[in-house]
């Protein structure tokens, strides 16, 4: 029964999650985006105080089955463990099967370590690399999206001979290639890992999974031994996953263990059960064991907890349908230009885990994972194939870690993000000496007017930007028909500013 109701459980969150990454429909978006603030490290980062206090008591309760339930990398990795185990999928010899291993205590701490510091100096760098739920995000968002959206504009492809206009098309399209080639080194390097050894990764370089240890080290309900009805089959051991079970010792690793259940599932002679600790004296781990967990490890784990708390498609465009026009190019910006609400790319820096969630839900394709280094990853603005309305606040509202602060649209006219700076040479009543001024016509803060002025002898009517009404949305950059780069761009702002 507990591995029913784990699977049951796990189906429903991975899901869930999945659906959220793939960017179903808004009205339907917005109502499972709590998916993602229930994961441990954006309520971290977001200082969500009372979604990590559900999760340190559910821990303490039940043992680590927010790894098994709640988190998706490793439901996926469930997936790869079974899927090893299937002797069908191993035409060429047996099914795999696991064995009892010492928990890599230093390699875990090591990496939990570095992982807080980085946190704390906030280098993103690294802590993308290993936030878990940020490197599920991405594998969906870069490898799984662009098929999804492939299917549904072909299913709209057909139903429209039909006059029915159910599925809408997207654009499909590279966001960006280094992140692409990171999601696909990730799917490949942990499915593989599991395919062989199970939870290898979650187990030995997940930060979050050596956090949640030290909590699940004294869970009250545990997976424990009868050794009176125990006949030394090994099966609890080949199938453990997480290699915590030591059938011979009749011990249970209780900071690896993820309560998966299915030790008791295989279990024949019923000497394994999920009971509360206190209630049998000749079963777990004996003391002085290497998995019993000392007072000092729990207290090492809470400072770190604390201290981390603290912290804190491509599409045509054609002028008059006539000939295809040149593809614009990103402009250099000295600054990075981030969402409104992320206050600056400092804030954005030391809290975004690069999970690609606020990208996934962009409705105008503005946001874009950065190549910076020092952001990588992380998401930046750029108006080549759109421009960020005042209107919208979706990154806003699913962001879980208060990497983008939720904001009303109403605040967001007033959020100062960029400012607009004009290129003379591009412009192209200078160039060419036509009218132009779409500019102006389309921005929504009126930042902009349209002035005579005399150039190479010539009068002509050129933009006049207003920076202290410019709130860095992008539609001029985007509306702009020079090609290939505009006459006029967004530089972004290092603070925003708020009127």
């Amino acid at each position: 029964m507990l591995r029913k109701i784990r699977i049951l459980l796990a189906t429903v969150i991975f899901t869930l999650v999945t659906l959220l990454f793939l960017g179903t429909g808004w009205a339907f978006v917005r109502y499972i985006a709590w998916t993602a603030k229930i994961q441990f490290l954006p309520a971290l980062l977001a200082l969500n105080y009372a979604v990590l206090a559900v999760l340190v008591t559910v821990t303490l309760v039940f043992g680590r089955i927010y790894c098994s339930i709640v988190c998706p990398l490793g439901i996926m990795q469930d997936v790869f463990a079974w899927l090893g185990r299937q002797k069908r999928l191993k035409p060429l010899g047996k099914p795999n099967r696991y064995g009892h291993s010492p928990e890599k205590r230093l390699l875990r701490y090591t990496v939990l370590c570095v992982f807080v510091v980085c946190l704390l100096a906030g280098f993103a760098p690294l802590t993308t690399l290993l936030a878990p739920y940020s490197a599920y995000g991405r594998i969906v968002s870069n490898l799984l999206r662009p098929l999804t959206d492939l299917l549904l504009n072909g299913a709209a492809s057909i139903e429209s001979h039909y006059d029915s206009y159910v599925f809408q098309t997207a654009d499909v399209w590279m966001r960006s290639v280094t992140t692409f080639v990171i999601a696909l080194l990730t799917f490949v390097g942990i499915g593989l890992l599991a395919w062989r050894n199970g939870r290898t990764w979650c187990n030995t370089v997940c930060p979050v999974g050596t956090l949640l240890s030290f909590f699940s080290r004294f869970s009250l309900l545990k997976i424990q031994f009868d050794k009176d009805k125990c006949k030394n089959c090994s099966r609890c051991e080949k199938n453990c996953k997480t290699a915590a079970i030591d059938f011979k010792a009749g011990t249970v690793d209780y900071s690896r263990c993820v309560v998966c259940g299915d030790c008791i599932e295989e279990c024949k002679f019923g000497a394994l059960s999920y009971k509360a600790s206190w209630k049998s004296s000749k079963t777990g781990e004996p003391a002085g064991s290497s998995a019993e967990p000392s007072r000092r490890a729990f207290l090492t784990g809470s400072a770190l907890a604390v201290g981390s708390i603290a912290m804190a498609q491509t599409k045509m465009k054609v002028d008059g349908g006539l000939a295809v026009l040149e593809e614009k190019k990103v402009p250099h910006r000295e600054t990075p230009l981030t969402p409104p609400g992320s206050v600056s790319g400092k804030n954005m820096q030391r809290h975004c885990t690069a999970c690609q969630l606020c990208v996934s839900v962009c409705p105008n394709n503005v946001l874009r994972p950065s190549t910076d280094p020092l952001h990588l990853m992380q998401p930046v603005m750029s108006f080549e194939r759109g421009w960020c309305r005042p209107e919208c606040t979706r990154c806003s509202e699913v962001c879980p870690t208060s990497a983008i602060r939720p904001v009303t649209r109403e605040e967001k006219t007033a959020i100062h993000a960029g400012h607009a700076v004009w290129i003379q040479q591009n412009c192209i009543p200078v160039t060419n000496g036509d009218e132009c001024g779409n500019c102006a016509r389309h921005c929504p803060a009126w930042a902009i007017h349209m002035v005579e002025t005399n150039i190479n002898g010539k009068t002509v009517r050129v933009p006049s930007i207003d920076p202290e009404r410019c709130i860095g949305c992008g539609s001029c950059e985007y509306i702009c028909p020079a090609r290939p780069f505009s006459a006029i761009y967004v530089e972004g702002n290092k603070m925003h500013r708020i009127d």
